[in-house]
């Protein structure tokens, strides 16, 4: 064996010199990409968070060689020959992978001064391209989100081409605004030459997975949450409350990583930040970084710095912080991390799934912001469904109204938000989001009815499967939002009741572009699985019509045969005053009542007096 191979070199390179030209392989059995939507955010609000502290617009572009480095953590590479393989950081690398092939698409479509960072995604070799993080089943995804920016991946594709798709999908949402425009040349540059990962190299299996295992399974890799529990530790009295304090800890930071990787990170940030946390960066030029910014990048040394003015003032106070407050704030963690994954059609917690649902990752901190440790259980699940409810009303309406819901446009109101309902009792957490709600201008009542296109398309999904759910429900079956929604297996998708022949509706419209107009109307629109979608796509309406009372009861509720023998359905439709009716042609007069049919529906599931019910408040109030 060569000196060479045993040899290992551990260097701080920039995300250039990481990727540019460079072709890194990933074994066999260490393939899939896992990172969910917390970890993209994360990634996303730390990267761009950090380079606005230093972004300024009176800056010239030479001014960013002088900001301040930025680093991202290690990687682990195993040289095999000319090939190296990524042994440790492929999520992280595959991450900025479809970060950068955002930003190539994005400043194509803005039209800024060009950076160039093809040669960071991909290489060309004698005519042939491949990217520069190499694995064989990704390739078609990469290159239809290289290409096209979006890729409807074979249902048989391997789960990190889902993944793949879904991430890319949400980073123009967590993108901030602020940095599409003149900053974004600015914000790539920073980016690529000052962001920074130490890597290291190992010329043999061995090696490198030796010191993958010594720094991960032996300790030595600190973390940020390893900071701060030997903190809180030393300042615990040794002995037995030091003992019981180090054993909670380890078995919740355990317990939630072994139900996500990394999940025990987020928990301790959501946690300190719902809690402690008072101010957020305003956005506007040269605000500083505040508490709650600082928890998301550095809790550990936020913590130290900020221990008297949370209390932390004595060895009794550190073990409470842990044994009480940690076990405590973790133990509903967990339980929120379980409803955004699962539905209960009747329980408190199933607003969670909605607006997880959304993609709405803020939720977590608000959720627990009201929370008191002396909470009984009956008070905490009555502050879940408060919240839930809350969020779940806004996020329904900012939809109706073509307004942004993504984590960049939402987060510093949200965050502002969580400061006024932390700790609150159930009638004023009610009382406060009440107010909240009837403050806001654009409601069910503002505006047009809303509409299908290319970039809400998953929102509207969304919205129909509550509308469908609610009907269902309501005449007494059974709650089908999971199947809707596509968890059961079978894929839903938006089906048009009128088939795109706009030369079967010229007596209602000259132009082709208003018949498309008011054929993406809601009032047009419904829930189908997709293989009958698929079949029914050019038929007329009464081809179709028998055919849907076979599907959903909203569905079904265009055919007259809905109207009989189903009597929980007519009970429903009666003692609720919806104005539901069988059609036996569908016009654009159609289209139009039944979108107000929709719109009433919405405003009975989605009513923000239901936040004084639950907390059992008058509705005057």
């Amino acid at each position: 064996m060569s000196e060479r191979a045993n040899s290992i070199d551990g260097v701080a390179k920039t995300i250039a010199e990481i990727l540019k030209d460079k072709k890194y392989s990933i074994d066999y059995y260490q393939r899939e990409y896992k990172w969910e939507t917390k970890q993209l955010a994360e990634l996303v609000t730390d990267l761009t968070g950090k380079f606005l502290e230093f972004y300024s617009p009176d800056h010239k572009r030479t001014a960013v060689g002088g900001y301040p480095g930025y680093f991202l953590g290690s990687i682990i590479v195993s040289q095999k020959g000319s090939q190296p393989f990524v042994v440790d950081g492929q999520q992280r690398l595959t991450t900025l992978t479809l970060i950068l092939t955002y930003l190539r698409r994005l400043q194509s479509d803005l039209g800024t001064s060009e950076v160039k960072i093809d040669e960071l995604i991909y290489s060309e070799a004698y005519g042939e391209k491949s990217f520069n993080l190499d694995v064989a089943d990704r390739n078609d995804s990469m290159q239809g989100l290289f290409e096209q920016g979006e890729y409807e991946a074979p249902p048989e594709s391997v789960e990190s081409v889902h993944t793949l798709i879904a991430r890319y999908s949400e980073i123009d949402d967590l993108f901030p605004d602020e940095l599409k425009g003149d900053a974004l040349p600015y914000f790539i540059d920073w980016l690529k030459d000052r962001v920074q990962i130490v890597q290291i190299t190992a010329y043999n299996d061995d090696d490198a997975y030796a010191i993958f295992e010594t720094m991960n399974d032996r300790g030595l890799k600190l973390t940020p949450a390893d900071m701060l529990k030997g903190y809180l530790l030393a300042n615990i009295d040794d002995g037995a409350p030091r003992a019981k304090a180090n054993d909670l800890w380890r078995s919740w930071m355990r317990r939630l990583d072994d139900f996500d990787e990394g999940l025990g990170s987020d928990f301790l940030k959501t946690w300190l930040r719902s809690q402690y946390s008072t101010k957020i960066r305003e956005r506007k030029k040269d605000a500083k970084p505040q508490n709650w910014d600082r928890i998301g990048t550095e809790f550990h040394r936020w913590l130290r710095g900020d221990a008297k003015r949370i209390g932390l003032t004595s060895n009794d106070a550190f073990g409470t912080f842990v044994t009480r407050d940690l076990d405590f704030y973790a133990r509903q963690y967990e339980r929120i991390i379980e409803a955004e994954v699962s539905f209960a059609p009747k329980s408190p917690l199933r607003f969670i799934r909605f607006n997880a649902d959304h993609r709405f990752t803020l939720q977590d901190q608000m959720l627990l912001a009201p929370l008191r440790t002396d909470d009984e259980a009956a008070t905490i699940d009555i502050k879940f469904e408060i919240v839930g409810r809350f969020i779940d009303i806004l996020l329904a309406w900012r939809i109706w109204n073509f307004r942004a819901t993504d984590y960049s446009t939402m987060q510093y109101g949200m965050t502002a938000l969580m400061f006024r309902i932390r700790g609150l009792s159930v009638s004023e957490l009610a009382r406060e989001l009440y107010r909240y709600l009837l403050d806001e201008k654009e409601t069910f009542d503002s505006g047009a009815d809303l509409y299908v296109h290319q970039q809400n398309r998953g929102q509207l999904h969304k919205i129909l499967a509550r509308i469908t759910d609610h009907v269902t429900t309501q005449s007494g079956q059974a709650s089908n939002y999971v199947e809707l929604t596509g968890g059961t297996g079978v894929k839903y998708e938006v089906e048009h009741i009128w088939a795109n022949h706009p030369e079967r509706h010229t007596g209602e419209f000259v132009q082709e572009t208003e018949f498309a107009r008011h054929r993406n109307r809601i009032g047009g629109l419904l829930l189908l699985p997709k293989q009958h979608n698929g079949s029914y796509n050019d038929d007329t309406y009464e081809q179709k019509r028998p055919r849907y009372f076979s599907q959903n009861l909203l569905a079904a509720s265009l055919d007259p045969q809905a109207y009989e023998k189903n009597p929980g359905f007519v009970r429903f439709v009666r003692s609720r005053g919806l104005d539901f009716r069988p059609y036996d042609a569908f016009t654009a007069t159609s289209v139009t009542e039944r979108g107000d049919l929709y719109r009433a529906i919405a405003k009975q599931v989605w009513n923000p007096e239901d936040l004084l019910r639950v907390a059992g408040l008058a509705v005057a109030e």
